[in-house]
């Protein structure tokens, strides 16, 4: 089917009665975008089909890459183009062009970095009040989305992670943060932002399968980098945890590190999150003491009275990092799970 795809799709639109065909074919472009676009010329695609495609929620493609297909389909129809070049009559033949196009594609889904390399380049092809709504979307926290505003893809994500505490909305948000990919926290559309999945989370423990006990936590976790912890409080929906790049240890040491942090989340999405850097000295990251499970500086301490019993102190504070997580110290924990982020 796959090496014959553009033949039977050409065909199929030259004849109403194959409506069904037709469907069928975007149904698998749609579904399987990858492994069409290798059978067949993908600008060669009839307008009226690309727009079928593009519109479609369930469009299984990043939203870069739809852009940068449009794009390509666009440079095709006028050959003497050249996108490193455009002129203004250039930026006017392009934009007539995509006309039907454009208001498909999901430009608020696009990260930061996305929109500055991919769309601003091409900002000639937007209408002029689409732009500027774009920018402020990334640059100004209080702007309010328009009601028009189409969301991100339903893209079918492969396994992620394994948890009982957190969704791949927060998962998400700690990958951005991870990769230092965030300008704006709780900026209000976050919720039209494409998911940012570059990890897998494998999971090394969780407390309600493995205990409570610091010796626990170390014998599953030691010696792994680049782990993140999620700790669940108890009687409420409430999510604290942090990251740490370097390895857990049982060495009575401090781990240094500029690139650890921790955070809050109120409940299982992204309004109101809190996230705090460590602070310039990077001295006390976070503590290596055998009797202590996930400790981040003196601003998350999990501890207990000996290695082998379950932990008895947890609080949080604001002395190595930037900002206080939570409005009290003191907590329980009602479970938590630690996995080592690995780049898929």
């Amino acid at each position: 089917m796959e090496q014959h795809f553009e033949f039977i799709h050409r065909t199929s639109l030259q004849y109403n009665s194959l409506s069904e065909i037709q469907q069928f074919c975007t149904d698998l472009m749609a579904k399987s975008p990858e492994k069409v676009f290798k059978s067949l010329d993908f600008t060669s695609l009839p307008e009226k089909s690309l727009v079928q495609l593009i519109k479609r929620d369930d469009l299984q493609m990043k939203e870069i890459e739809v852009w940068e297909h449009v794009l390509k389909w666009g440079l095709a129809q006028n050959p003497t183009l050249d996108l490193n070049d455009l002129s203004d009559d250039d930026f006017k033949t392009m934009k007539n062009t995509l006309q039907h196009c454009l208001p498909w594609i999901r430009f608020f889904s696009l990260s930061s970095k996305e929109f500055l390399q991919n769309v601003h380049p091409y900002k000639g092809l937007l209408n002029h009040q689409v732009y500027e709504n774009l920018l402020n979307s990334h640059v100004d926290p209080d702007t309010e989305p328009a009601d028009n505003i189409l969301l991100p893809r339903s893209i079918k994500i492969e396994r992620i992670i394994d948890s009982e505490i957190v969704n791949l909305v927060l998962v998400s948000a700690v990958s951005r943060w991870i990769d230092k990919t965030v300008i704006i926290i709780n900026g209000k559309f976050d919720h039209l932002r494409e998911l940012y999945l570059p990890y897998k989370f494998q999971l090394l423990l969780r407390g309600s399968r493995d205990g409570f006990t610091p010796k626990k936590f170390h014998q599953l976790c030691n010696g792994k980098p680049n782990t993140v912890t999620f700790i669940k409080v108890k009687g409420s929906e409430e999510i604290i945890g942090g990251y740490n790049p370097i390895t857990w240890e049982t060495s009575d040491n401090k781990g240094k590190t500029k690139d650890s942090f921790i955070f809050s989340f109120k409940n299982k999405n992204i309004k109101d999150a809190i996230f705090s850097n460590i602070r310039d000295t990077a001295e006390f990251a976070v503590c290596y003491c055998r009797a202590d499970g996930p400790f981040f500086g003196r601003d998350i301490i999990i501890r207990a009275s000996n290695e082998s019993t379950n932990y008895d102190t947890s609080y949080c504070g604001c002395v190595h990092y930037e900002k206080m997580i939570r409005a009290e110290s003191k907590f329980q924990i009602e479970d938590y799970e630690v996995f080592q982020v690995i780049k898929k």
